[in-house]
């Protein structure tokens, strides 16, 4: 039997890991078309032509909408950006009410924030990271504007039940779809079933621009909204005639000529990105699934999975060894995977300390609303115990590396004694 790499022995892999790259000359050669038309940004901050971009700008959307299948797509110049401007075009003011689940990236809890809206967080369901419903519908009151689903690790929420539970209450559903394109439920893109639906285009997702971000909807006025609020809203409401002031102070969330190109491009290709890291993370799973101390990714009934994150779920107890060791020891082998995710996001300074802007603690003196520890026990148990991932966006991957991820878990079962037996000796 071959020693585990972090007891001594040889480890499976030698070699650090290639990062994907998903650039290539089509890409370099559309960036060089834009600097040679000297047009580097369309976009002026006037009710004139320029205020919606210049042409590859609005390619790039046009081509966005046609192949999601919405009707309006505002570029942005990240998903953050996205988040901000959908609670300003869904009407988010001091006090209102937007339900997020506490495991996501912060800018999920942190977009309300912006229009003095109060974060209140969900739980997440256990299998497959998503908002769970039926949090959501025990947390909604009077005060309630807005629910933001993240369709988390490449996997959808349950989306389809939660916009029937917007329109019941009258209220928006905001996808939060940075890690999901592609992903399917029942047929309908994720991203597109929510009031608005943001992706993300940063470096490390499926396909990207550097940094940038989409947002989609089906609603003209919204659509408008988010122009607005992208490109100094203030500065062009009185030349368009709006008469809902309500979050019409603007920003400058507008992505670049060069950015656009180089999504266009990458927009062709997003089937193939998309695919590539499916297949690897549906291959991981066939080679791991049957390991009783792991939970290996589940795909709902009806959904289509993408696989940001090749995310597992670890039973310390079935195999001796904690978390924290056996990511270790999976990093010895050369697979670079982490323990946790983030920690549940009600667990930072700004909710801990209810501080937001300066030291009025404003937003938060809007609301009785409380932050503490273990307040949604699902995602605090996944992170604190449970949680392992490996960024299948993160590395150009084979069908023989994959093997060797493969061999590198039943190598460690394969010496499972000597793994308990090392715990216990480094942590004397």
């Amino acid at each position: 039997m071959t020693n585990l790499a972090i007891n001594g022995g040889k480890p499976e892999i030698k070699e650090s890991l290639t990062k994907y790259r998903s650039m290539s000359k089509a890409e370099k050669d559309a960036v060089c078309k834009v600097i040679d038309s000297d047009c580097l940004s369309g976009f002026y901050g006037s009710w004139e032509e320029g205020f919606l971009g210049g042409p590859r700008i609005q390619e790039f959307e046009k081509e966005w909408s046609k192949k999601f299948g919405v009707k309006y797509t505002v570029s942005v110049n990240s998903n953050t950006s996205g988040l901000y401007c959908a609670m300003g075009a869904v009407g988010i003011s001091p006090g209102d009410e937007v339900i997020v689940p506490c495991t996501t990236m912060s800018a999920t809890s942190m977009a309300p924030l912006i229009y003095g809206g109060i974060p209140v967080f969900a739980d997440i369901e256990d299998e497959t990271y998503c908002l769970d419903k039926k949090k959501v519908e025990s947390l909604i009151t009077e005060k309630t504007k807005a629910i933001i689903a993240v369709n988390l690790f490449g996997h959808p929420a349950e989306l389809k039940n939660l916009r029937r539970l917007a329109d019941d209450n009258n209220i928006f559903l905001i996808e939060d779809n940075a890690q999901s394109p592609l992903a399917k439920e029942s047929d309908c893109y994720t991203g597109t079933i929510g009031h608005i639906g943001v992706f993300s285009l940063n470096y490390h997702k499926h396909v990207h621009t550097g940094e940038g971000g989409m947002c989609v909807t089906n609603n003209e006025l919204l659509a408008k909204r988010l122009q607005m609020i992208r490109n100094h809203a203030e500065a062009i409401v009185g030349p368009a005639n709006v008469n809902d002031l309500n979050n019409m102070i603007g920003f400058n969330y507008r992505m670049t000529e060069m950015s656009a190109a180089v999504g266009l491009v990458q927009l062709e290709n997003i089937e193939k990105h998309v695919s590539e890291r499916k297949y690897f993370a549906e291959q991981l799973t066939s080679k791991t699934k049957d390991i009783d101390f792991l939970h290996t990714p589940k795909v709902r009934d009806g959904c289509n999975h993408v696989y940001y994150n090749w995310a597992l779920k670890y039973d310390s107890e079935k195999l001796g060894v904690s978390r924290d060791m056996f990511v270790k020891a999976l990093n010895h082998e050369g697979l670079p995977c982490s323990s946790g995710y983030v920690e549940p996001l009600y667990m930072l300074p700004t909710f801990q300390n209810r501080k937001a802007f300066g030291n009025s603690g404003y937003p938060f003196t809007l609301t009785n609303r409380k932050y503490y520890y273990n307040m949604c026990p699902i995602g605090q148990k996944l992170f604190e115990n449970e949680f392992i991932m490996f960024e299948m966006c993160a590395y150009k991957l084979s069908d023989n590396l994959i093997d060797k991820f493969g061999n590198i878990f039943h190598k460690i079962i394969d010496n499972k004694k000597d793994l308990i037996d090392f715990e216990k000796e480094t942590s004397n």
